[in-house]
């Protein structure tokens, strides 16, 4: 029987497989025996395991050295360690679309060693010796729904140097029939929904997570507490809400003041819900509306204080969602894209003449769907701390009535034709209840160019969008 090497720092090796981690654990021995931290999730945390919240504990004893299991992948995580006994552990990435699908890691361990192997990761082990306990912490529970994949571990082409031959080991029938790797069944990756697919940004992100399922609020309530069980939620990974409620008038009567809450609050709990049960990730898009426009330019760490009952509503799905273990609040303003839009109004009003009288007090920046997808790919695929992040374009702030300036010398029209009012003048002849504005929009970019991501400059962004018209 190999001794256990004692007292080892607590630390991580990568290996050549993406996401698969050896980990050495400090054990702690003397002539009565050892004691370990198998797992110990502050402290592994800290050097990098991922927060994969185990929800089961098994165990495999093997009586005799020569035992030989695998290879299996499984749609779930596991943190694989030894309480007895030593193995020659392998593992194949099968997961659609890796980079290192593939490849193949071999290591031996004992009780001082583990390895997280990630969702899609073929794994199985070869005992070293007699009276092996082999334990793994999982995610997920087994179901026969699942999706499951086998390579065979005879594959010549995996180019495995056996400690004990193959024909000397005790290996299962089923196992001796698993495909080679040339005709095993990739694991796919996990799912993305986009809530709001109908929408102005859900039509943009589904342009850039082409695989991603895509909801309306005809198919998917979010305010349904059955959609909290209603799916296998395991098999995603991200949830992006771009639905709302925006109708910032109507939302001051009534029936819209219901409405409002209903959707952009009271719903965002089942979603929180869904997503600190199956440990997905969050994205949710707020709004400039949550402040007061009193400050320029807004941080995300800004006090709340919403004018209006839309904004109030905004605000407490933000307090809402930042309850979630993995969430993005991504809070942007003056948001364009395809479909209905003050752009393509403007536009449209300029093409038949209409000299109009467009608010010059609101101060802001345009967000062009586009970009405000972009930046939330770049948020979920750089692994940035989850947070809230301001994210507009880029640019010096201007007026409603400067940019629809813009709008109409591009078309051609004189600037003169657009006549600057105030807000209270605008509103002053309004029959129906108006919600009050924030007059400054302006949304602080810094933070999410701390991140390696910078918008597009909007007038730029502008004109490439008038260009496309």
């Amino acid at each position: 029987m190999a001794e256990i090497e004692f007292k080892k720092e607590l630390k991580t090796t990568k290996t050549p497989i993406d996401g698969l981690v050896v980990y050495d654990l400090t054990v702690h021995g003397d002539n009565r025996g050892w004691f370990k931290e198998n797992w110990q999730r502050e402290k592994m945390l800290e050097i990098g395991l991922p927060d994969f919240k185990p929800v089961q504990n098994n165990f495999s004893f093997n009586d005799k050295c020569g035992v030989a299991r695998g290879v299996h992948a499984e749609p779930w995580d596991k943190f694989v360690s030894l309480g007895a006994g030593k193995i020659f552990g392998f593992w194949i990435d099968i997961r659609e679309n890796s980079e290192t699908y593939g490849k193949v890691f071999t290591t031996e361990i004992d009780a001082s060693k583990a390895v997280y192997v990630p969702r899609g990761v073929a794994n199985g082990y070869q005992t070293l010796e007699n009276g092996t306990v082999y334990s793994y912490l999982v995610n997920d529970h087994w179901s026969a729904n699942a999706q499951y994949s086998n390579v065979s571990m005879f594959d010549e082409a995996l180019d495995i140097n056996w400690p004990i031959p193959l024909d000397q080991c005790e290996v299962s029938d089923k196992d001796k029939n698993h495909p080679n790797l040339a005709n095993a069944t990739p694991i796919k990756p996990k799912k993305t929904l986009i809530i709001g697919s109908h929408g102005q940004l859900g039509h943009a992100l589904a342009k850039i997570f082409p695989d991603a399922e895509q909801v309306d609020r005809d198919t998917f309530d979010m305010s349904d507490p059955t959609i909290v069980t209603g799916r296998n939620w395991k098999e995603y990974e991200l949830i992006l809400n771009a639905a709302a409620y925006t109708s910032v008038d109507l939302a001051e009567t009534p029936e819209g003041r219901r409405d409002s809450w209903l959707a952009n609050a009271t719903a965002l709990t089942n979603l929180v819900k869904i997503c600190n049960e199956n440990n997905l990730t969050l994205v949710h898009v707020s709004s400039d509306y949550v402040f007061d426009g009193t400050k320029d330019p807004h941080t995300e760490d800004e006090a709340l204080a919403p004018l209006s009952v839309y904004g109030q509503s905004k605000a407490a799905g933000d307090l809402i969602v930042s309850t979630a273990s993995r969430y993005y609040i991504v809070r942007t303003s003056w948001v364009i894209g395809d479909g209905k839009n003050f752009i393509l109004t403007m536009k449209s009003l300029a093409e038949k003449d209409v000299k109009p009288s467009v608010v010059s007090d609101q101060i802001g920046r345009l967000t062009f769907t586009q970009d405000l997808a972009a930046g939330i790919k770049h948020l979920v695929e750089t692994n940035a701390q989850f947070d809230t992040y301001n994210l507009t374009n880029d640019g010096d702030p201007a007026s409603w009535a400067d940019i629809a300036k813009l709008v109409y010398e591009h078309c051609g029209k004189a600037s003169e034709d657009v006549t600057p009012v105030t807000t209270e003048k605008y509103y002053e002849e309004k029959e129906e209840k108006v919600a009050p504005r924030p007059l400054q929009s302006t949304l602080d970019l810094a933070k999410i160019k701390a991140t390696g991501f910078t918008p597009r400059e909007w007038q730029q962004a502008l004109n490439d969008y008038l260009e496309n018209q």
